[in-house]
């Protein structure tokens, strides 16, 4: 067929953030997550005139997983948790909702994108949860935002 013709389709690739600022100790991860997602942006450019989709979902830390559990001590959530702006780990549901999301017809024009689904959690890192001054989230807690 021609452009928009095809049997269509939605393909989507299940990534993470930890490539976007680099995570030491987790190399084989990130290289791994970074190919996914050169993967998934070819796969969007190259079958979109077919009427394929190509997106990732980016999942954040989410609590009563495997991975969770085999990386996280109790000791370890409770740093790590203050570092999520949503101040929670997700849940399994948040990635479900995320995949129906681009599954159904509201995902029919998203094409070639990543759905982070991690309550903010890799924008804070490396800036916010590190300035000893203005500890993260208490400062941005606090009544008053002057030091």
């Amino acid at each position: 067929g021609g452009l928009g013709k095809g049997p269509g389709g939605r393909i989507i690739y299940i990534s993470a953030t930890l490539h976007y600022i680099g995570t030491p100790l987790q190399t084989h991860v990130v290289v791994a997550k970074a190919g996914v997602d050169a993967l998934s942006s070819v796969v969007a450019i190259e079958y979109g005139p077919r009427g394929l989709t190509s997106n990732i979902i980016a999942p954040g830390p989410i609590a009563d997983t495997e991975g969770v559990r085999r990386l996280e001590s109790a000791d370890g959530f409770a740093r790590s948790v203050v570092r999520i702006p949503s101040q929670r780990y997700g849940t399994t549901k948040e990635i479900a909702d995320a995949t129906i999301y681009l599954f159904a017809d509201t995902g029919s024009y998203v094409n070639g994108t990543v759905q982070v689904v991690d309550g903010g959690h890799w924008r804070a890192q490396g800036g916010a949860d590190q300035n000893e001054e203005y500890p993260y989230p208490q400062h941005y807690l606090a009544k008053s935002l002057s030091k």
